[in-house]
């Protein structure tokens, strides 16, 4: 089969479009009701920086970009000029996930980077549609083993993560893509937290 023939039998695009921006509006104004936990949220990043920690960040697939977003807005900025704030995402060295991986196997790839860089003081930052990756879900055992307050967004009933997190926020959706919808609004809710008002 053609791939013009395969497009010409799927259903019109307007229809999917529509579809897929209603899912989104749908998820997003449920999250409205959890409002007060993504005040928290920021609350818990901002007094971490604030003090003298660090902020470290992680995910799988398209989490992963979500975690590397939120660390590069706070080591940059988002909108307005402030000094740069202390964020590291887990998942941007390539050279050490896949050594990590190698030698101790991917379940690891987050919590020995906990161990390596993180301490009291400190908050991790989890992003998970499901709440049950291995490798999410180690680095919050051993982030807390460290003395480290731990957020997650995740989706659903969030999975084995929700009891690791000193905060958790639980984004309405019915699959994976609204569900990340979700985080990225309330990752860029944290970072107009942490800059001036304008």
């Amino acid at each position: 089969m053609k791939p013009s023939e395969t497009l010409s039998q799927s259903p019109p695009f307007a229809e999917i479009v529509d579809r897929r921006l209603q899912r989104a509006c749908t998820a997003l104004e449920s999250l409205r009701s959890q409002a007060g936990v993504v005040t928290e949220i920021a609350a818990l990043v901002a007094d971490a920086l604030h003090g003298g920690g660090q902020l470290l960040t992680c995910g799988n697939g398209g989490s992963a970009a979500e975690a590397l977003h939120l660390a590069e807005e706070l080591t940059g900025r988002f909108e307005a000029e402030r000094p740069p704030l202390r964020a590291i995402c887990l998942n941007a060295d390539p050279t050490a996930l896949t050594c990590i991986a190698n030698d101790f196997g991917y379940e690891e790839v987050f919590a020995r980077q906990c161990r390596a860089l993180g301490g009291h003081g400190d908050v991790l930052l989890v992003l998970s549609t499901s709440g049950g990756s291995p490798n999410v879900v180690r680095a919050l055992e051993a982030a807390r083993e460290l003395g480290m307050r731990t957020i997650g967004l995740l989706g659903g009933d969030g999975g084995a993560a929700r009891p690791l997190c000193t905060v958790g926020l639980c984004c309405p959706g019915d699959d994976s893509a609204s569900i990340q919808e979700c985080h990225q609004v309330v990752l860029h809710a944290i970072c107009n937290c942490l800059e001036p008002r304008k």
